[in-house]
């Protein structure tokens, strides 16, 4: 079955928003050194503003979600590009902590849940046929990953070559290129919602109440848990142990780049197994991972390994959790569901990055953090097996 001229345009321009939302916000780990040092901040406060950032992220995801699905994802993903424009803006500029909280934490947060998956995911989801979702959704995730790669190297040189404020500055500019693309994804919901016999009040009723949807919730607090940790962390950890400012940015790039395999595979794997088997192998993945780049000796080259394999689980588990929601609750509702779920994912964001700041201002490293995150890892391993991929029975349950 051929693709109709209208899914195409949403599946690229979808594409593309999350290439830029996802690549701008995977950036920030850059900034953490130059920042901390020229405002004199701990690590602590950094880490603070971009777990509150996935904390309102992941609390303002479900509304985002439920906006979409009544009235298309365009005009929230409008709305949400200017308020991330805006924070990335202001983060240049603010010189008090409280500013930069505001900025970093609670604008570009708010901005965040109407430019990512859950809302353009919801639209790519109406658009397709249902044999063909799975790999649209990894198509998506893929480009969003090729954002990762190709910024996280470009906003290095731009923090060399301009300083860390007039890069910002920069990246907010790129940001506004989610203002036009948002037309695109213009849908007419009115007449789909009033002819859907489940209502967003049934529908959150139902999947909170559902075991599989609460496992599949768990995995994604894991997922979450792992990203902010690695991308807010990583390059800070990796200069502590005697390595460059490049040898971070290229981790974080390399992670984008090998990302583009893992979502087309995950896409394509999803179509032909069931997708919670699929994600038990990926958490199983990121377990192993992790705990030969912890327990080896640190070089560039054993970096370059870990992002590598590393980038193959990132946000492969996206296209895979909300393709299982999907099949278990249809499309109608799927922005403020796949909103509600990644919720769960940002609560774990929220502690990946506050609880590597804080314990490494205390301990003075991150050996706790690793050590938990395999251990979540492990388990989410174990709690996305048993999940069933089918319709749930609503008609009974409402």
């Amino acid at each position: 079955m051929s693709l109709s001229s209208r899914a195409k345009a949403i599946l690229i321009c979808g594409a593309m928003i999350i290439s830029v939302s996802l690549g701008v916000r995977h950036a920030f780990g850059l900034f953490l050194q130059p920042i901390i040092l020229e405002q004199d901040w701990g690590r602590e406060v950094f880490a603070f503003a971009i777990a509150l950032q996935n904390l309102v992220w992941g609390i303002a995801q479900p509304f985002a979600g439920l906006a979409a699905d009544r009235r298309g994802a365009g005009p929230v993903i409008l709305v949400g590009g200017v308020l991330f424009t805006l924070g990335v803006s202001l983060m240049s500029v603010a010189e008090s902590v409280p500013m930069f909280v505001i900025a970093a934490g609670i604008l570009v947060g708010l901005g965040l849940s109407g430019t990512t998956m859950p809302v353009v995911f919801g639209a790519i989801s109406r658009s397709m046929p249902p044999e063909k979702r799975s790999m649209a959704f990894g198509i998506a995730m893929s480009v969003g990953s090729f954002g990762q790669f190709v910024l996280l190297p470009g906003t290095l040189a731009l923090i060399d070559g301009v300083g860390w404020a007039n890069a910002l500055l920069l990246l907010s500019a790129l940001s506004a290129v989610i203002l036009p693309l948002s037309f695109a994804l213009h849908e007419d919901r009115k007449g789909q919602v009033a002819s859907s016999g489940l209502q967003a009040g049934d529908a959150a009723r139902l999947a909170l109440g559902d075991r599989g949807f609460q496992l599949l919730s768990f995995g994604f607090f894991v997922c979450g848990f792992h990203v902010a940790f690695i991308a807010t962390h990583v390059p800070a950890y990796l200069l502590d142990v005697g390595l460059s400012a490049a040898v971070g940015s290229t981790v974080l790039a390399l992670i984008g780049l090998f990302n583009i395999f893992g979502s087309l595979a995950a896409g394509w794997l999803g179509g032909r197994f069931p997708k919670p088997q699929v994600l038990s192998f990926l958490y199983l993945g990121r377990a192993m991972a992790i705990a030969a780049f912890v327990l080896l000796p640190t070089s560039p080259a054993s970096a370059y390994a870990f992002a590598m394999f590393m980038g193959l689980f990132w946000l492969s588990t996206v296209p895979l959790t909300n393709g299982v929601v999907a099949s278990m609750f249809g499309v109608t509702n799927m922005s403020m569901l796949g909103g509600i779920v990644f919720l769960a994912h940002q609560i774990g964001s929220f502690l990946g990055s506050w609880l590597g700041g804080a314990v490494y201002d205390r301990f003075g490293n991150y050996d706790v953090v690793w050590g938990f995150a395999i251990g979540l890892s492990l388990l989410a391993a174990l709690v996305n097996w048993p999940i069933k991929e089918r319709p749930v029975e609503w008609q009974v349950a409402a």
